[in-house]
């Protein structure tokens, strides 16, 4: 560049340098960002909303973590947990705002679901700790877990179902039950949604009678070019609410929430064969 005698913008140079720093560490808090830049929290904290406003940045929810928009760097085809939760997380926190209760974005693994976000802030479920980033989810029993199952490719389904027969343990006897996960997988697809096994209680391995969260919920699938990128659920206390009385008042806007976060991906050029 050619030299200008002009005098340089001291702000724009902390905030440059801020997300030069979430680029090359690709996640950081806010403590993080502090003790690479040597800033003040409060001006990072101005710099990192004002870059949130124009798009540049972004706040995972589960653990509070900025990350780069997707806008500033190329998305590579490892990148689409990362893009999913930027696009989907103030959609989660919109619905959980609307329903009172929390709102969980997994994506599909080898053999499990894995959670992405949860936006639990101002619901019924402040008292409980949300699901941490990278919680296994049971892929049989759980209601995102169906929900992905059903509604996948069939060779993908066949492939899961695969590994999951090669499970011994009693979590994947259902695998092994080719009639009755076919009954599973159809009558997930007619009704639209997926909801948990009858004794699942949360855990990845232990039924109900072992281990129950207190927990039911609902989950309908994230699909972009055919595939099954993520599910949303909402998930609620099993003493307040019964399944029917939930799907009847909540299911509409679990079913928006997810065509939003579809619509939102596509517009951004994010889908893919």
């Amino acid at each position: 560049m050619r030299e200008y005698r002009v005098r340089t913008i001291d702000s724009l140079g902390r905030g440059l340098e801020v997300l030069k720093v979430l680029q090359d560490v690709r996640a950081a808090s806010l403590h993080d960002l502090h003790l690479a830049t040597g800033i003040p929290k409060p001006t990072l904290t101005r710099i990192l909303y004002t870059a949130y406003q124009h798009g540049l940045v972004w706040q995972r929810m589960v653990d509070g973590a900025f990350l780069p928009s997707h806008t500033l760097q190329r998305r590579r085809e490892s990148d689409d947990s990362e893009w999913l939760v930027e696009i989907a997380s103030p959609v989660l926190g919109e619905l959980s705002q609307r329903v009172q209760w929390p709102s969980i974005i997994s994506v599909p693994r080898l053999d499990h679901m894995e959670t992405l976000e949860t936006n639990s802030s101002r619901t019924y479920f402040d008292g409980l700790p949300p699901r941490p980033h990278g919680f296994r989810v049971n892929m049989l029993g759980s209601a995102s877990g169906r929900a992905y199952l059903a509604f996948c490719p069939e060779q993908e389904l066949e492939a899961v179902l695969a590994r999951l027969r090669l499970r011994k343990d009693p979590a994947y006897r259902l695998a092994r039950d080719d009639a009755a996960v076919r009954r599973m997988v159809e009558t997930t697809r007619r009704r639209g949604y997926g909801v948990r096994a009858p004794d699942f209680g949360g855990d990845h391995d232990r039924p109900r009678a072992e281990v129950d969260d207190g927990r039911e919920s609902i989950a309908m699938p994230v699909r972009l070019d055919g595939r099954v990128v993520g599910c949303i659920n909402l998930t609620w206390r099993r003493q307040v609410l019964a399944l029917p009385t939930a799907v009847q008042r909540h299911l509409e806007d679990l079913r928006t929430a997810v065509r939003t976060v579809e619509e939102r991906a596509r517009a951004a050029g994010l889908g893919h064969a």
